[in-house]
């Protein structure tokens, strides 16, 4: 999934410096779980973030949450991966438009089973993604949700990020595109900032951490 390129300046980045400053500002008009820092631990293993409890919630769940139409899709990768996603084009949450991808827990061998089933194929910047027929699309909607991915629709700042969410554990910078993560494996998370571009933010069960750090080092290297 790539990252979105930056903001255009002039005008409209008044209306973008209003909207981030109310989102990450308290208001007693935002409901708590609209707010990305809000991360809850109903069990040790779990993470709870905007209403959604990964590992336990489904996609429908997030649907009737967010009150906004997804779209699940199947992908495969060059390497032969296959990844089943819940895909949300526009999420408005405490004064911020969003994107939010879901990706979903499905049994290797109902990936697998899906993509043989699949209505059409077609190419897309980073492998195939797979038109599903009825049945798949609805039970792809029940799985639990195993990770989610956060990205906000405009730009902001660093110092908002340590002021919600303190100093990272640790810190990796990519090699090639010079993104730098910040982790915070507590929280299963990880915020991708850099290269002026808007932040991503990555929520996973704490259990599942190290699975997204080991390509993160293999790759790029820690920063002091």
């Amino acid at each position: 999934m790539s990252k979105e390129s930056k903001i255009y300046w002039g005008v409209g980045i008044l209306s973008a410096l209003f909207m981030v400053g109310s989102f990450f500002t308290p208001h007693e008009a935002n409901r708590v779980d609209d707010l990305p820092w809000h991360i809850e631990h109903p069990a040790p293993d779990l993470v709870r973030v905007f209403g959604l409890t990964l590992g336990v919630s489904s996609a429908d769940e997030a649907e009737q949450h967010f009150k906004e139409h997804a779209e699940p899709s199947l992908f495969k990768a060059p390497d032969g991966k296959m990844i089943a996603e819940v895909f949300f084009e526009q999420v408005d949450m405490a004064g911020l438009r969003s994107k939010i991808v879901l990706t979903m827990d499905v049994p290797e061998a109902e990936l697998k089973g899906m993509y043989e089933r699949g209505l059409r194929m077609g190419a897309t910047g980073s492998g195939k993604k797979i038109t599903m027929t009825t049945e798949d699309i609805a039970y792809m909607r029940t799985r639990p949700i195993s990770s989610m991915s956060y990205l906000p629709s405009s730009y902001v700042e660093d110092a908002v990020f340590l002021k919600r969410f303190g100093q990272p554990e640790q810190r990796i910078k990519e090699s090639e595109s010079g993104l730098v993560h910040w982790l915070y494996p507590q929280n299963g998370l990880d915020i991708t900032i850099g290269a002026g571009q808007k932040p991503l933010l990555q929520y996973v069960s704490p259990k599942d951490f190290d699975k997204l750090v080991q390509p993160l080092l293999a790759s790029g290297e820690v920063l002091k």
